[in-house]
């Protein structure tokens, strides 16, 4: 009786480890499921700010040209202004450029 016992226990830990591998298994599954909409769900919040950074954008150098057109002061000051613009994100760096010719020009 005793030889018939060992195959038996032999099958059942060969069992449980497979059902403790399977059960390992879909536990990663799910949490990589779970991370990938995470990730999703980041791009998507991601590609909702842009569009509404977007939208933004034409607002913004309407806002612009009047302050960096205005003498405040010395050029010195008009530059420091349009660096803080810049740095502020208001200005593009093409429009910053085009600002700080522009003052050194005297115009």
């Amino acid at each position: 009786m005793f030889m018939r016992r060992r195959p038996l226990v032999g099958a059942a830990v060969v069992g449980g480890v497979a059902y403790h591998a399977g059960k390992k298994g879909q536990q990663a599954r799910y949490a990589e499921d779970e991370q990938n909409q995470q990730i999703a769900d980041l791009q998507q919040q991601n590609a909702q700010m842009q569009q509404q950074l977007h939208q933004q954008e034409p607002a913004a150098p309407a806002e612009a040209p009047p302050a960096a057109a205005a003498p405040a002061g010395g050029i010195t000051e008009q530059l420091t202004q349009l660096k803080g613009l810049l740095d502020s994100g208001v200005l593009t760096q093409e429009e910053f450029q085009a600002a700080k010719a522009k003052v050194l020009a005297g115009g």
